[in-house]
């Protein structure tokens, strides 16, 4: 009998944990190393809901092809992001190039 208690209070303790624990959200913003202005625009609001409603944000350029060359434009693209949006979230990496991909995640900042 002790060990099925052991096992019930094991179990008790588990949920317990569970419930306290919240679920991080990653949401993905994807990017052209050539985006336009408007494209940028719209994007950022969409980046600044998501940070407003607490969910990570994963913003990253993808190169096609040849593209790969405009790795610079990519990079001032996301960094001027991360500037826009710097009085709602807060950058936790920089922007990596990753294969074919240049990769920044950006956190909410906490709500006093």
């Amino acid at each position: 009998m002790d060990y099925k208690k052991f096992v019930y209070e094991q179990k008790k303790r588990d949920k317990v944990l569970k419930a306290k624990s919240t679920q991080v959200v990653v949401k993905e913003i994807r990017f052209g190393p050539q985006t336009d202005e408007h494209d940028y625009e719209f994007k950022r609001k969409n980046a600044e809901k998501f940070l407003k409603e607490g969910a990570k944000l994963k913003a990253f350029v993808f190169f096609k092809g040849r593209s790969i060359i405009y790795k610079d434009q990519g990079q001032i693209l996301l960094l001027r992001l991360a500037t826009d949006l710097e009085e709602h979230g807060k950058v936790e990496a920089m922007p990596v190039l990753e294969g074919k991909r240049m990769i920044m995640f950006i956190a909410p900042k906490k709500k006093k």
